[in-house]
């Protein structure tokens, strides 16, 4: 019996324990399976943690294989990415095996052999797919898409309230998801600008939502929240705001000029932060005093300083969007504001108008808390970093165009843009935050040729690329379209460009003045003019960059390349289409737009 002990012994003698309570413990332990250990164990560190643990049983044996997990995302602007990543860090550490799809690179057809998607959005401008996301999002809603029965899914959907179709894409998707056989295994989400607490909500309830439930072979149960703390102490830090300090603040346009472009030049303390040519700077602003002063005056709350700082820094006080309606409408009652959503003009007449409209139009009596629950947080503005850190150092370098027109007999003016040229000087402090864009980038060999064609502040990234270049001597050349309305008012960074051909960091650059002759120039004008030139640079491997407006001239420059593919190469415009189309999937032909 001595002998059988010795030999089935778990524990050592050194164990605290008596022989009597040793021999107990060797008789349960000696047949316990790998499985029952892994659950003692669990049981035991959750009575030592100071209550019954949370996680079950955890087999010590492997396990069964993670379980995959498709998560695409459509970006313009980078959050869509960011939340995609979040969603692959927790699936990952709750038994998932993720795959992280960009649309741009999305192969629809093999969507059918997925099991669970996970679908993250943005929406751009009036209701349209970002434009790395047109060519798959086109395939999926067409009538060659494949159907999707046996798939799981759920769609996450970004937009901005401040637009007529909000989050249109995310919804677009989620009705075709469903419309090909596919199964919704957790509601959408539509997100307004503030989304990262309901975002980080949503994908820990969409990522229970899609686990499988235990069985026999799959014994591990998942505590989302405590996976979800897990996530969030070793996830990387978040670039949080820094200040900085106006080190230069100069018109770039004439005083004779209806533009006005500011150049700013900010300045870190204590060193800048590693970004790279191609990426942007947000900047968070403040809202015009003038208006603040208004919309207190209207709701009769002029004497709360308190309210005025949060509506100078922390409230966005201009969007007027139809769930800001909704929401005056639930805060005061107002009969005539409701009869507005009822007859469904709410949409057009909001058009053009703000917030003050809408206070002025429908007096009621408002309290601090109804406008902080009608507005939504005061959001940062993006602007595309003008400077190479090779050059410039410590600093970084923006061109804002400052943004005022008239809408129903009233003076607007954009937010950020106006603050930079109405109330920021040399010496002012601003708080901005870094952000990356990794699509839209130098080639990595510097010997590669690279077209630029950026009108307007479209051109700041290009300053970026040339000092770049200038930097590391490049040996490739370098060739910018440039437009905007008059030669002599409105050529913005005129002298460096000119400095720029002459030590050979720019080879060539071409302009585009729209209002110096009778007849209308663009730069995809010009484009055309060059067509032999400009198809020889890209069939000879050249990259092209295009920056700024989304709505008109990107797709007209994108146009104008396929045209030119077309006559110089004598191809039908469908081979043609798909010569521009290799460009962009080889990532030879990029775009910033906004």
């Amino acid at each position: 019996m001595a002998s059988d002990m010795a030999r089935h012994a778990i524990l050592p003698r050194t164990a605290p324990f008596g022989d009597t309570e040793r021999a107990s413990l060797d008789a349960v332990l000696g047949a316990a399976t790998p499985i029952q250990r892994a659950w003692l164990a669990g049981f035991l560190a959750g009575l030592d943690a100071g209550g019954a643990p949370q996680v079950a049983a955890v087999p010590a044996a492997p396990p069964k294989a993670a379980e995959p997990l498709t998560i695409l995302f459509a970006s313009e602007s980078g959050n869509s990415e960011k939340l995609a990543g979040d969603v692959a860090k927790l699936a990952r550490k709750n038994g998932f095996k993720p795959k992280v799809v960009d649309f741009f690179d999305l192969d629809v057809a093999s969507l059918a052999k997925e099991k669970r998607v996970v679908a993250i959005a943005a929406t751009w401008g009036e209701g349209e797919p970002p434009a790395r996301a047109t060519r798959a999002y086109g395939e999926l809603m067409g009538d060659g898409a494949p159907r999707l029965d046996g798939v799981e899914f759920a769609v996450l959907s970004l937009g901005d309230t401040s637009y007529a179709e909000f989050c249109a894409i995310g919804k677009a998707l989620d009705a075709r998801f469903e419309a090909l056989g596919a199964k919704r295994a957790h509601e959408r989400a539509d997100l307004d600008l503030d989304f990262d607490k309901p975002a980080a909500d949503w994908i820990k309830n969409t990522l229970k939502a899609l686990t499988p439930p235990p069985s026999a072979d799959n014994v591990v149960a998942v505590d989302f929240a405590a996976r979800a703390v897990e996530d969030d102490e070793d996830a990387e830090p978040s670039r949080e705001p820094r200040v900085v300090e106006v080190v230069d603040h100069v018109n770039l346009n004439s005083s004779r000029s209806d533009k006005e472009t500011i150049h700013l030049a900010l300045e870190f303390e204590d060193g800048a932060p590693a970004y790279e040519p191609g990426d942007s700077l947000e900047i968070y602003p403040e809202n015009d005093p003038a208006l603040v002063d208004e919309i207190l005056a209207a709701t009769g709350l002029s004497g709360d300083a308190a309210l005025r700082q949060a509506l100078l820094a922390e409230r966005d006080i201009t969007t007027l969007s139809a769930t800001t309606v909704e929401r005056f409408v639930k805060a005061t009652g107002h009969a005539d504001a409701q009869k507005l959503i009822e007859s469904g003009e709410a949409k057009a007449w909001i058009e053009g108008r703000h917030l003050i409209d809408l206070i002025q139009s429908f007096p009621a009596k408002l309290t601090p808390e109804h406008l902080n629950t009608i507005t939504r947080p005061l959001p940062p503005r993006a602007y595309s970093i003008a400077s190479s850190r090779r050059e410039v150092g410590d600093e970084v370098h923006l061109a804002i165009a400052a943004v005022r027109y008239e809408t129903h007999g009233r003076a607007r003016s954009g937010v950020t843009s106006t603050h930079i040229a109405d109330r920021v000087k040399n010496g002012a402090k601003l708080r901005v935050k870094l952000k990356p864009n990794r699509h839209f980038r130098l080639p990595q060999d510097p010997a590669t040729d690279i077209i630029m064609v950026g009108p307007g502040t479209g051109v700041a990234p290009f300053r970026a690329f040339v000092q770049e270049r200038r930097a590391v001597e490049a040996p490739g050349r370098s060739w910018l379209f440039f437009g905007d309305r008059h030669f002599t008012h409105d050529f913005l960074y005129q002298l460096e460009w000119q400095e720029a051909l002459e030590d050979g960091s720019l080879t060539q650059i071409d302009v585009a003045f729209s209002r110096d002759q009778p007849e209308k120039i663009y730069v995809q004008d010009r484009i055309a003019h060059h067509a032999k030139e400009v198809v020889a640079w890209l069939e000879g491997g050249a990259s092209f960059y295009v920056c700024g407006d989304a709505n008109r001239m990107a797709k007209d420059v994108r146009n104008a390349v396929v045209k030119a593919y077309q006559d110089v190469k004598s191809l039908s415009p469908a081979d043609a289409e798909a010569a521009v189309a290799s460009l962009e999937r080889a990532h030879r032909y990029q775009q910033d737009v906004y």
